[in-house]
């Protein structure tokens, strides 16, 4: 164990100074995170010693713009997650990841976008930003949903600011979840399992307004609980 947890320590202090190489040659082009995350991801699953299956071609090729949806886990999902971000898509992160050495800065550099929860002017201005990026870029936004991880205790209530920003840029959410891995992930030992990947059908939300932001909320959570239960039967890893 404690040798693994050093060579992943290892890969990501490596993996970072790469991914900030790679965004001070090219900053903020709207592929670093997709490039950067890969440079985590395929590394690290096969140090974790876990198998990934993906079914997820409805979010690799989708048609942008789009908010993407996912489950939070733990902080392995930059591993796991990593695999599938799609082209020109960036990410929604707390402003306190600024603060870990070479990542934040990485992060920054990436076009990814640092939301200050703790500021409701600034907060609000991000998500209108966004929004513009949405209807203007050709960039999609990746964002995890639940805005903290839940640790292998189930899905947890959402947020409701990805659903306004799909709503009011006129965009579809394409929801994409995880088995909850982290009940069989040990790193004491080498296998660990398979872990499950799979992207559903995008969520039209053409027509809508403000006022059905619950119930758009509503059924998506309700389609990723479905879906994670579904992938946790495949995989082992229901809760016992």
């Amino acid at each position: 164990m404690i040798v693994r947890v050093f060579l992943l320590c290892l890969h990501f202090a490596l993996a970072s100074v790469l991914g900030l190489i790679v965004g001070l040659l090219r900053p903020f082009n709207p592929d670093n995170s997709r490039v950067c995350a890969r440079i985590y991801a395929v590394p690290s699953l096969w140090l974790m010693g876990v198998k990934v299956r993906l079914e997820t071609d409805s979010v690799l090729n989708h048609q942008r713009p789009a908010v993407i949806v996912a489950n939070h886990l733990s902080n392995y999902d930059l591993f796991v997650f990593g695999r599938i971000v799609p082209e020109r898509t960036v990410s929604l992160g707390k402003t306190s990841l600024k603060w870990i050495p070479l990542f934040g800065q990485l992060y920054w550099l990436a076009g990814n976008v640092l939301i200050d929860r703790g500021n409701a002017i600034r907060a609000k201005q991000s998500m209108l930003d966004l929004t513009d990026t949405l209807q203007h870029k050709d960039m999609s936004i990746w964002v995890f949903v639940e805005g903290t991880r839940s640790h292998g205790k189930g899905l947890g209530p959402f947020k409701k600011g990805a659903f306004q920003m799909a709503i009011n840029a006129g965009v579809p959410i394409v929801p994409v979840v995880s088995n909850t891995y982290v009940r069989q992930v040990k790193l004491g030992r080498w296998n660990n399992g398979e872990i499950i990947l799979r992207s559903m059908p995008p969520i039209p939300t053409a027509g809508l307004t403000l006022d059905d932001v619950p119930a758009l909320m509503e059924r998506c959570r309700q389609q990723m609980l479905d879906m994670i239960e579904t992938l946790d039967r495949e995989a082992g890893t229901l809760k016992a």
